[in-house]
């Protein structure tokens, strides 16, 4: 546990413009001890070639390909061949700040309890400033997602509750992950320091996601975890009451004319109040 491996992972389809700019944030960490997989996940662009240009400028970097078959199973595919005690997902289009990996390290040495670490986060690209999320809590992951991929984690958490799952192919993989990792116990610490730069661009798979996958997806997770979402939530017929309140109460607001008015003037011309 002295300098234990860290086994970055990072699954590219059709990103190799931004993967080289996504490797040089790992290349510059300053904790030493690690190695970054590169997953070309059947993409048509020149991925191999750019991955070929960072196995040649550090043998940390090792290379693999599949046939194309998503997210989940791209990460899985590096997770499988990777040598890490600990694993941390890097989109090909992010990039990590410098002191991530030794900051994460000392606090996994700190606590054998812990399970997830990560950080502050900023956008840049299309966006830009901090990315504000919800602190962590059961409660809070049972209602919706705030740990995004790019967190640590051991590799026997992964083994031990199946890894990502292949069939969330629109999204939401890493909320479900993070559930299946979490909802049995364990710590989770957040580092109080921006070391995940999240990258905003006009089209992006979360963007992509409407409402028909959206509703696959989040069922799908639901009844995967009804534990979880019953424990946290209460009963199905008291989560079923709280949707059908929610309902009315938006439908009594749809009625008002004065809160359609102020949604109109919020959308075309940008003013808050009424």
């Amino acid at each position: 546990m002295n300098n234990p491996l860290v086994s970055i992972i990072v699954p590219c389809y059709n990103q190799a413009q931004y993967l080289s700019e996504a490797l040089l944030s790992v290349l510059e960490q300053t904790y030493q001890g690690w190695e970054c997989i590169i997953v070309n996940d059947g993409s048509p662009d020149n991925t191999e070639a750019v991955a070929q240009e960072w196995l040649e400028k550090d043998t940390r970097f090792k290379y693999i390909y599949k046939e194309n078959g998503g997210l989940s199973s791209a990460r899985n595919a590096g997770i499988t061949i990777a040598e890490g005690e600990f694993i941390l997902p890097l989109d090909a289009d992010d990039r990590i700040g410098p002191n991530y990996l030794s900051l994460a390290v000392d606090e996994f040495k700190k606590d054998s309890e812990l399970k997830v670490v990560y950080c502050k986060a900023e956008k840049f690209g299309d966006e830009v400033g901090e990315w504000i999320l919800p602190e962590f809590s059961l409660k809070n992951l049972a209602k919706k997602n705030m740990i995004f991929c790019c967190a640590f984690f051991k590799k026997s958490d992964w083994e031990s509750c199946g890894g990502y799952d292949v069939n969330l192919i629109y999204g939401i993989e890493d909320w479900e992950f993070w559930i299946a990792i979490l909802k049995n116990g364990g710590q989770v610490k957040r580092l109080n320091e921006v070391c995940f730069y999240y990258r905003i661009k006009p089209i992006s798979m979360v963007k992509s996601l409407n409402n028909e996958k959206l509703k696959f997806s989040t069922e799908y997770v639901n009844i995967k975890h009804a534990d979880l979402f019953i424990k946290e939530m209460g009963s199905i017929n008291y989560l079923w009451s709280q949707i059908y309140e929610n309902e009315n109460e938006w439908q009594k607001k749809m009625q008002s004319k004065k809160f359609i008015l102020r949604i109109v003037l919020k959308l075309f011309f940008g003013v808050s109040r009424y």
